[in-house]
C-alpha cells in the first residue's frame, strides 16, 4: 500500500535538544492535546521525578581510553539495533498529526529505529507493517474477551511483528486532572482503529463503589492470563510496567522474556519512585535471565547511558517523539533519534566507553 505523505516541514534552527520540540509543540497543538499528551496522574510527582532522578545520578568521565572501533550496536531476541534506543507505544497518534503513527514509523525507519505500536494506534496495525524498515513490536493491552485477544494476537502475528509488549500497569487508568481541567476530547480521527467498539463505559449509581464494581476491574488480568497468553503466541513477551522487585521475579517464572522498568510516564498511579530509581532493584531480581529495558524520562543522551550504566540493555523514548511529530513530522522523529544517538556517542566517548560492552556502575559518580 503506497501512502502520500505532505512534504516535510522545515526544522527551525534552533531546535538542538529534545526538549525544544516540547516548546515548539505548544505552536502546532491545542492545550487540550498538550494536556493529554502531558499531563500525568493527580499531582504529577511522579511524572516530574521521571526527568528530575536521571539529574541526580553523576557522570564519571574517563581519558585517554582508546575509542577505535566504537559503535552502539546490540541485539534483542534475535534482532539487530544500531543503538539502544526505540520509540514507546504511544496511543491516538493521529491527535497530533494527520498521519499519525504512520508518520512516526516513517522517522523511524529512516535511522533503522525500533518502533513499539500501541494496541491504540490509529492507523491499522498491517498498514504500519507493511511500511516499516525497522524491527516493530506490538504493545498488548489484555482484552476482557480472550476471543478478541487471540484474534488480535493473529493479526500481529500474521502481519510481521517481532516482539508483544504487554502493558501490566494499567488495568484502570489514572487520575489525570490536567486531562480533566482541559475538556480535551479524543477526535474522531485518533480513534483505535486495531480495536472494536467493545463495552460501553461504566457509571456507578450514587453510593456504589465506582471501580470496584465495574466490569472492568472484574475483568484485569492476573498472573494466570499471562500463563494463557505465553501458551498463545510463539512471539517474544515483555511485561512493560514493572517496578517491584518481587514482580520482576514472578515475571520470570512466568516464562517472559523481557522486562520493561516503568511507570507509565507518571500517568497512572501517582507517588510511585521515577523508572531509574526502581531499575537496580528489577536488575538485581532478574540477575540477567532476560534483558532489561527503561522507559521514562529520557531527554538527554546522558539519560541513556545512565540507564544502561544501571543495568537496562535499552530505552524507549515516547513524549519527546510526540511533540516532534506534532511540530515536523516524521522528520522530526527522526531528528529526536539522531540527536539522542549522537548524545550518546558523545556521552560514552567522554566517559572511556567504547562499546555498550563498557557501559556499567563504575562510570557513575559515587
Amino acid at each position: 500500500m503506497t501512502h502520500a505523505l505532505p512534504p516535510l516541514p522545515r526544522i527551525p534552527a534552533h531546535v538542538v535538544a529534545l526538549d525544544d520540540y516540547a516548546d515548539l509543540s505548544r505552536e502546532h497543538m491545542s492545550e487540550g492535546a498538550r494536556a493529554w499528551l502531558d499531563g500525568g496522574a493527580a499531582d504529577e510527582l511522579t511524572l516530574k521525578d521521571n526527568s528530575a532522578a536521571f539529574a541526580r545520578l553523576k557522570l564519571k568521565p574517563r581519558v585517554l581510553q582508546g575509542m577505535q572501533g566504537g559503535h552502539t550496536e546490540l541485539s534483542l531476541f534475535g534482532q539487530r539495533f544500531a543503538y539502544p534506543i526505540l520509540l514507546a507505544p504511544v496511543a491516538h497518534q493521529r491527535a497530533v498529526h494527520p498521519d499519525g503513527e504512520l508518520a512516526t514509523l516513517l522517522g523511524a525507519s529512516a535511522m533503522g529505529a525500533g518502533m513499539v505500536v500501541s494496541t491504540q494506534a490509529s492507523v491499522a496495525l498491517e498498514d504500519l507493517a507493511q511500511a516499516a524498515h525497522a524491527p516493530l513490536w506490538f504493545q498488548l493491552y489484555m482484552l476482557a474477551d480472550r476471543a478478541r485477544t487471540s484474534a488480535l494476537l493473529a493479526r500481529v502475528e500474521a502481519a510481521g511483528y517481532q516482539a508483544l509488549v504487554l502493558t501490566v500497569d494499567a488495568p484502570v487508568t489514572g487520575v489525570r486532572n490536567r486531562e480533566q481541567r482541559s475538556g480535551f476530547v479524543m477526535p474522531d480521527t485518533a480513534t483505535a482503529v486495531n480495536l472494536d467498539a467493545g463495552a460501553p463505559a461504566h457509571i456507578a449509581r450514587p453510593g456504589e463503589s465506582p471501580l470496584f464494581g465495574s466490569p472492568l476491574v472484574a475483568a484485569a488480568p492476573s498472573w494466570r492470563e499471562l500463563e494463557w497468553l505465553r501458551a498463545q503466541t510463539r512471539l517474544p513477551i515483555l511485561l512493560k510496567g514493572i517496578l517491584s522487585s518481587d514482580d520482576a521475579a514472578q515475571a520470570l517464572g512466568c516464562g517472559v522474556d523481557g522486562i520493561i522498568v516503568s511507570n507509565h510516564g507518571g500517568r497512572v498511579l501517582d507517588g510511585v519512585p521515577a523508572s531509574i530509581d526502581a531499575l537496580p532493584g528489577v536488575v538485581k531480581a532478574v540477575d540477567g535471565a532476560v534483558p532489561i529495558l527503561l522507559d521514562g524520562g529520557i531527554r538527554r543522551g546522558t539519560d541513556v547511558l545512565k540507564a544502561l550504566a544501571l543495568g537496562a540493555q535499552a530505552v524507549l523514548v515516547g513524549r519527546p517523539y510526540m511533540h516532534a511529530l506534532a511540530s515536523a513530522g516524521p522528520a522530526g522523529v527522526a531528528h529526536v533519534l539522531h540527536m539522542l544517538r549522537t548524545e550518546l556517542e558523545m556521552a560514552m566517548i567522554l566517559s572511556g566507553c567504547r562499546t555498550l560492552a563498557d557501559i556499567d556502575q563504575r562510570i557513575l559518580w559515587q
